[in-house]
């Protein structure tokens, strides 16, 4: 309890140093007031008490980092919807406009898909070239095609998807039919 009493005299002195403690003894040892008593005498105390160390404010935590802008808008402007493509081997050159830019450094990706079939190949360019190879394992075995296209996360998830277009495969035969 007098332990008590000293922490409450010396956190009211310092709150209001000019408030005077009084000590007396008892058989404990001694006591502290802010009241005086027969046999107490007043104990000076410094005009500033430092009951501890000051304590370092932690620093401000990091502003959390924004979520990253979804994308608005990802449109295939190559081949044109209701176009022509004229190639013999099926290899053929696709463009791609994002907005915002496509985040390579984050792992997006555009998946493509040709007439029903994903193609296993994603592209980190706006612009590419599909492949005979991909054009011999994807394309149906007729004039009209469909093209899609998708942005994709590292893991694969679907972020934003092309309205898919339809375009037409031109092949030139001999004789110039």
């Amino acid at each position: 309890m007098a332990i008590t009493l000293l922490l409450a005299a010396l956190f009211g002195a310092r709150a209001a140093p000019a408030q005077p403690v009084y000590e007396t003894r008892d058989r404990a040892g001694p006591v502290f007031s802010d009241l005086p008593s027969a046999g107490a005498r007043e104990v000076e105390l410094p005009p500033q008490i430092n009951l501890m160390d000051s304590v370092e404010e932690p620093a401000p935590a990091p502003e959390p980092v924004s979520a990253v802008a979804p994308y608005r808008a990802v449109q295939i402007t190559q081949p044109e919807n209701g176009g022509t493509v004229h190639s013999n081997t099926g290899q053929f050159s696709i463009v791609v406009a994002i907005e915002p830019d496509l985040r390579t450094d984050q792992g997006d990706r555009i998946a493509i898909t040709l007439d029903g079939t994903l193609l296993p190949q994603q592209r980190q360019a706006l612009q590419f070239d599909i492949t005979a190879g991909e054009w011999q394992m994807a394309a149906r075995d007729q004039v009209e095609h469909q093209l899609e296209v998708a942005l994709v996360d590292r893991a694969g998830r679907v972020l934003l998807t092309a309205s898919p277009i339809r375009f037409y495969a031109h092949r030139a035969t001999a004789g110039g039919h």
